[in-house]
């Protein structure tokens, strides 16, 4: 008895090719047509996992994690020195959305570096910045401008600690003149000191120190016991004890009261005095 035999049905070819250009798992290195490559692992052809990829036109390298074909996760971004041709690192840390998000480190041509967060390609939170003129700040950021709370150390020892906002100095803040042993205390408003006290801080340690100390202010403040303003005080500064009225009356508020001597309880019976602070 004959035995008939069909033929094997057999797909297209241009199914089987189909089948083996889906790139899914490690692949070996894949070549686009502008002459950029990848190697590393896949997902429905995707850049997906462990991966590096080198662009043909710059030179720059990035070596770390891929999510669905962006860079996404740790990893390190290089280009080529343009004399040396040896790669040079420009960022290692992490990425989200093909962008710089999270903690990462960034080396700025000129020489500066800046470790801390990052946000949508930009720095936002807490970083640290180093300067080539050899100041440093540490501190909040907002969209790539110190913003907040922070520090920054000058070259020659001088500091500032306080507000910032949009890159300057902005709020209530210190400045601390290391060299000439001062220290400004006060509100500062767009990178200018509006108002503050400014006293001796390690003036016998400075390298440089002025001239002459800043004399010593002595704060006083004055209760008013007169029932029409009962309650109220009054309080007032001066440099030195020789300044000191001998007594402030509380009913004409700032007369001079003869009858009340330094030291001693006022004879008027409007008024009494209790000294508070040293400033």
């Amino acid at each position: 008895m004959p035995v008939i035999k069909y033929p094997r049905i057999r797909d297209p070819l241009f199914y089987e090719w189909d089948r083996k250009a889906q790139k899914c798992g490690l692949r070996h290195t894949i070549y686009a047509v502008n002459g950029d490559q990848y190697t590393g692992e896949w997902l429905d052809n995707l850049k997906h996992g462990k991966g590096t990829q080198l662009w043909k036109n710059t030179g720059a390298i990035y070596s770390g994690d891929w999510k669905f074909g962006k860079r996404d996760g740790y990893g390190s971004y290089s280009i080529p020195d343009p004399v040396t041709k040896e790669y040079k690192r420009v960022y290692t840390g992490w990425w989200e959305n093909d962008r710089r998000g999270g903690r990462g480190v960034f080396f700025y041509p000129n020489g500066e570096c800046y470790e801390g967060e990052w946000s949508n390609d930009l720095r936002s939170g807490w970083g640290k910045m180093e300067y080539k003129d050899g100041s440093v700040y540490e501190g909040q950021w907002l969209v790539d401008q110190p913003n907040g709370q922070g520090v920054l150390r000058l070259s020659n020892g001088n500091r500032y600690e306080g507000g910032w906002k949009d890159g300057k100095k902005h709020g209530p803040g210190k400045y601390f003149y290391l060299d000439k042993g001062q220290q400004l205390e006060g509100i500062w408003v767009a990178d200018i000191p509006k108002c503050g006290v400014l006293v001796d801080f390690g003036r016998d340690n400075a390298p440089a120190p002025t001239q002459y100390p800043l004399p010593e202010v002595i704060a006083w403040k004055f209760w008013c016991l007169h029932s029409s303003v009962l309650g109220s005080a009054l309080q007032v500064a001066f440099h030195s004890p020789r300044d000191f009225p001998h007594g402030v009356c509380a009913q004409s508020f700032g007369q001079q009261c003869p009858k009340w001597p330094l030291g001693t309880n006022s004879s008027c019976s409007l008024c009494w005095s209790l000294p508070i602070a040293y400033i």
